[in-house]
């Protein structure tokens, strides 16, 4: 027999033409995907290090599921600060490299938040069926690669109707953490005037605070780097759309007539600035618990500028001041039930128009696209200012 005539007779076994098995890589796959199994690309690293130099992408294959695990394909992935953290072996909790994925040496996958869709269901899933659109219950799931199988207790099932998969797949840290600092520290009284002042206020987690301190009434100032020009105008424009009731630039915090000009709009003082949310760090973080009322608090989420931030005496004794900080990771793995709550809230309120999406940039990934692309894109997050946040998003994969 000829290999031709080989060849022909597996085809019909899996139920593949030739003609179909002449195609691409693309048809291939879904041609072994019609029998249970799934090819996947993932971007990997083996070792700490800046993106550009450690990132690879790697290819295997998935196995049919059954019991309660489920396939699923990757629809959109963001690109966040902790991501690129934890490939360089900065952050404080790192995925551990396995041979799970059977490459030459332990990997790790990046990645922390996504949207996905339900591919394949074992015969115990109970939760979730098929075209579902899910997102990860935790961090640490590893999303930047076009498919992955995983328990269906380690997903959480959302209501696709009237979200776009960026909506979806960026919904369980940004929000949630704004969300989280507005209301656990302390309790800001909207009748009585109370602000609350931020720092990255252009940042996904400062865009969300801005929106619901909005929606529940609370006034706001909204601290973003300087930018020139023009640009910087647009920028405090857009925010105050959104619902901040001041935006201004680190240079005007550090100025000396700062807390004069709070002192101005808090209306001489008797309207309480009761919360400060920082993730910059450094002068500009203490600059900004300057204008602190009281017993007021400061959580801090993000330490931007890598620098400490001084505390000056002063502020414990005769302020009262309280410094906490917030890990929306931490948090969320003890409270998974109020997680899926804001999660649930969030994405109603984006439903219905009342919650603006973080601007993104666009990063394709189709099941041809090269490690070099991705890699980059991954490096451009970490380069001066940005038109939006970097979201994979998954084509014909």
């Amino acid at each position: 027999m000829s290999q031709t005539s080989v060849l022909s007779a597996l085809l019909r076994i899996t139920g593949c033409s030739l003609r179909k098995a002449s195609k691409s890589t693309l048809d291939r796959r879904r041609c072994i995907s019609m029998y249970g199994y799934t090819q996947a690309k993932s971007l990997i690293y083996t070792k700490h290090g800046e993106p550009k130099d450690v990132l690879s992408l790697h290819t295997h294959s998935l196995s049919p599921p059954h019991s309660t695990l489920l396939t699923l394909r990757t629809l959109a992935a963001p690109l966040n600060p902790a991501d690129i953290n934890q490939i360089q072996g900065t952050y404080p909790s790192l995925p551990p490299f396995t041979s799970l994925l059977g490459t030459p040496s332990p990997s790790a996958v990046p990645g922390n938040e996504a949207c996905f869709e339900v591919l394949a269901a074992g015969s115990g899933a109970t939760s979730v069926r098929k075209g579902d659109w899910v997102i990860a219950k935790h961090t640490g799931l590893g999303t930047w690669r076009t498919h992955l199988q995983v328990d269906e207790s380690e997903v959480l099932r959302v209501e696709k109707e009237g979200l776009k998969p960026a909506q979806a797949g960026t919904v369980g840290v940004n929000p949630v953490t704004a969300w989280r600092m507005l209301r656990d520290f302390v309790s800001l009284d909207a009748d009585a005037g109370d602000w609350f002042v931020q720092n990255g206020a252009n940042s996904g987690v400062g865009r969300a605070a801005i929106q619901l301190g909005k929606r529940w009434g609370c006034k706001n100032i909204a601290i973003v780097r300087d930018r020139p020009g023009e640009e910087g105008e647009k920028l405090k424009r857009e925010l105050e759309e959104l619902g901040a009731t001041k935006v201004v630039s680190e240079t005007e915090v550090l100025s000396r007539d700062f807390v004069d000009k709070v002192k101005e709009w808090t209306n001489g003082g008797r309207e309480s600035v009761r919360l400060a949310l920082n993730c910059v760090g450094g002068k500009p973080a203490t600059a900004m618990a300057k204008v602190l009322s009281p017993g007021a608090h400061m959580v801090t989420y993000g330490a931007m500028s890598k620098q400490p931030m001084q505390i000056p005496a002063g502020m414990l004794i005769f302020k009262n001041l309280v410094f906490d900080g917030f890990w929306v990771s931490k948090w969320s793995d003890a409270h998974p039930e109020e997680k899926e709550q804001v999660v649930g809230e969030v994405l109603d309120m984006i439903r219905k128009g009342e919650f603006q999406d973080t601007p993104t940039v666009e990063v394709p990934w189709e099941w041809a696209t090269g490690k070099e692309a991705l890699a980059d894109a991954v490096q451009g997050t970490l380069e001066g200012y940005r038109k939006g946040k970097g979201v994979f998003v998954f084509g014909e994969t």
